[in-house]
């Protein structure tokens, strides 16, 4: 075109163009760069798997340009989440590193609530593990090689039926619920038992003196796992509280003896007064 081929309008073009530039889009990226969000913000190095809390992020301002999409603004929407990766200080948080629940390794450690507890015992060999079959709940006996230096092997009354929570490798995966690491699966280290005090105790002293082994008693529906349970209870219920009740019986029956005693003088003083 003729147009096209004189300088001048070219040259009123270009200054057009500039212009446009200039006072149009110039404007409009300097306006958003210059906007700003508040997005939340770590303060406190958060490992995968840790429930955050409001002392580990705080709500800070920053520049809204080119920030990620899933950032978190809400810092009430951040506390009580679960971490699912490492997060370091001056880390801005993702929907995508939160979940609701806490990882799927450590969620039965969440399920305590005071009135049992967990504690771990070593399998020192392969087949005192029940060679590496044992799952999450599982009731087992615990049996004692050896108890109290009796040379007999035993299953001691506070450890008749025990509840599996977790069956965990030397590399600290749990072996029945976490990932394996690499092709071959690791074999299982250490068992976590869901006990009460008095069956902590015990076995707190069993790893120390004595070999033990596991062996399974029952695998199946929650609800089934819990008459043993409930057996188990009841058990250590009447264990613990029999010699208060011995205390008990023989305090009432000393009092009685001294009732008995104290009443005998003045029985005798009315009969001789008669």
């Amino acid at each position: 075109m003729k147009i096209f081929r004189n300088r001048t309008v070219i040259g009123v073009l270009c200054i057009l163009l500039a212009l446009v530039i200039c006072f149009g889009v110039t404007p409009l990226f300097s306006r958003s760069a210059s906007e700003k969000a508040e997005i939340v913000r770590v303060t406190a190095d958060i490992k995968e798997g840790d429930e955050i809390t409001a002392e580990m992020v705080q709500t800070v301002e920053v520049g809204a340009y080119n920030l990620p999409s899933g950032i978190m603004t809400e810092k009430d929407e951040v506390v009580g989440k679960y971490a699912t990766a490492d997060l370091k200080v001056g880390d801005y948080i993702l929907a995508s590193k939160l979940s609701n629940e806490p990882a799927a390794e450590n969620a039965y450690l969440y399920n305590l609530d005071g009135t049992k507890q967990a504690i771990s015992v070593t399998i020192k060999s392969f087949a005192t593990g029940l060679s590496g079959k044992l799952e999450s709940g599982d009731i087992v006996s615990v049996l004692v090689a050896d108890y109290q230096g009796m040379g007999e092997t035993v299953i001691p009354p506070e450890l008749q039926y025990v509840e599996v929570i977790s069956v965990t490798a030397s590399s600290g995966y749990d072996a029945n619920t976490g990932e394996a690491v690499g092709d071959e699966k690791e074999l299982p280290s250490t068992v976590t038992l869901l006990v009460t005090t008095e069956q902590a105790k015990v076995l707190a002293g069993l790893e120390q003196e004595s070999e033990l082994h596991l062996a399974l008693v029952y695998r199946g529906t929650p609800e089934n796992a819990s008459a043993f349970m409930e057996a188990q209870d009841a058990l250590i219920e009447e264990l613990y509280a029999e010699p208060e009740a011995e205390e008990t019986a023989e305090t009432t029956e000393n009092t009685e003896t001294g009732e008995s005693e104290g009443a005998d003088p003045a029985a005798e003083s009315e009969a001789a007064a008669e």
